[in-house]
C-alpha cells in the first residue's frame, strides 16, 4: 500500500506543484475562482480552521483583482447541512459582494466540484482555492479532464488539528486513479448555469 501511495503522490505532486501558488502577488489572473467546500465547524462544535482559512484566501484573491467571480462548491446533501451557503455568508462578511458569488450545491467530492465547474458552469480555465494538499489533488484531477487550472493555497492547519484530514488524504490520492480507471462521474450533473 505504501508504494502505491508513493507512486500516486509523486505523480500528483510533480504535475501540480508548478501550478500552485501561495503568494497573491505572483498568481496569474483567472476570471473564476473555484472555492472547495468544507464544514464551517468541527464535530466538537468549534470553528473549522480549514473553513476559515479558505474563506480568507478566496477574499484575498478577489480583493487583489486576481479573480472576478467565486464559485463555491460544496456539500448540501441534508437540509440542515449547507456548505456553499455557509461559505457564501462568510465571504460576504469578508467584503466580497454577493453578486460575485455563485453556488454549486452538488460538490460532494473534489472530482464533482472540478468537473461540474466545467460541465455545469462552463469554466475551462479557473483558479482552485483550498489548502495546498487539496489543491495539488484538485489541479491534477482537472488536468485529467483537459481543464486549465492553477491553485491558490489557503493557510494550512497544524498537524494536531488536521491529522485526520492528512491521513484521509493518503487514501484520497490513491482513489484519484481508481476513479480515473473506472471513469467515475459526478453524482449529479444537470442543466448548465451560465456565469457572466
Amino acid at each position: 500500500m505504501f508504494w502505491l501511495y508513493f507512486f500516486c503522490n509523486l505523480l500528483i505532486n510533480q504535475y501540480s506543484n508548478p501550478r500552485i501558488y501561495s503568494d497573491v502577488a505572483d498568481i496569474p489572473y483567472n476570471k473564476t475562482g473555484l472555492l472547495l467546500g468544507t464544514s464551517p465547524t468541527l464535530r466538537s462544535g468549534v470553528r473549522n480552521p480549514y473553513f476559515q482559512n479558505r474563506i480568507q484566501a478566496a477574499a484575498e484573491l478577489y480583493k487583489a483583482g486576481k479573480i472576478k467571480y467565486i464559485l463555491v462548491s460544496g456539500d448540501n446533501h441534508r437540509t440542515e447541512y449547507n456548505e456553499p451557503e455557509e461559505m457564501r455568508k462568510a465571504l460576504i462578511q469578508k467584503g466580497v459582494p454577493e453578486d460575485a458569488i455563485f453556488l454549486d450545491y452538488a460538490g460532494f467530492r473534489t472530482l464533482d466540484s472540478v468537473v461540474r465547474a466545467n460541465k455545469i458552469f462552463g469554466q475551462q480555465k479557473f483558479t482552485i482555492i483550498s489548502q495546498q494538499f487539496h489543491n495539488q489533488r484538485a489541479v491534477y484531477i482537472a488536468s485529467w479532464y483537459g481543464l486549465d487550472t492553477i491553485g491558490y493555497n489557503a493557510k494550512d492547519v497544524s498537524l494536531s488539528v488536521g491529522l485526520k484530514v492528512q491521513v484521509r488524504e493518503l487514501f484520497a490520492r490513491v482513489k484519484v486513479f481508481i476513479d480515473f480507471l473506472f471513469n467515475k462521474s459526478p453524482k449529479f450533473l444537470g442543466e448548465p448555469i451560465e456565469l457572466p
